[in-house]
């Protein structure tokens, strides 16, 4: 079984999943990098020339294929994963699926010079990041098995949340791997 990551753009998914995946012995892989790789450009690219829906359908269908990867893995994926039910069903239904919880005010002060999130090139991204938490919020936590908040807690800090967490729920993280593999 996966370990998914979700939650709003700039949370900390990529990093965050890097550090875990080593921490655990597992691999990591990152959806969004896995959609390029594939569209042969970069998402704000393909947003402005296909449209969001298209990428919509295009996530959908990779994160279908991940999730049913027999391999265990850490899988971080995009912001909005969550619009569809397909997506949140089969996260749901096939990985350990962790929230990192951000407030907007938060990642707003971490991404105010990204230029590579279509979402947030508008003129005032920090009402754009309230918009997406009041509409994702909820489908977020409904897709979780755990929340967990990454306000205070540094990049190793939150990796350790996470191995507790698994910890909590039987799999320490010396035996997570295997664990998983089951």
């Amino acid at each position: 079984m996966h370990i998914s990551l979700i939650g709003l753009p700039g949370c900390g998914k990529s990093t965050v999943g890097r550090l875990l995946a080593r921490r655990l012995g597992l691999g990591f892989t990152d959806s969004d990098q896995v959609i390029e790789q594939r569209i042969g450009c970069s998402i704000r690219l393909f947003f402005e020339q296909q449209g969001e829906d298209a990428f919509r359908d295009m996530e959908e269908a990779v994160l279908d294929e991940l999730t049913a990867g027999t391999t265990p893995a850490v899988l971080s994926t995009g912001g909005g994963a969550v619009l569809r039910p397909a997506n949140r069903l089969h996260l749901h239904n096939r990985s350990w699926v962790v929230y990192l919880h951000a407030l907007p005010e938060d990642i707003s002060r971490r991404l105010r010079h990204d230029m590579t999130r279509p979402l947030l090139q508008v003129e005032d991204p920090l009402q754009r990041l309230c918009e997406l938490y009041a509409q994702r919020n909820p489908l977020y936590r409904e897709t979780a098995h755990y929340v967990v908040e990454t306000r205070r807690p540094t990049v190793a800090g939150l990796v350790n949340m996470l191995a507790m967490q698994l910890e909590l729920a039987g799999m320490p993280a010396s035996q997570a791997a295997a664990v998983l593999r089951r």
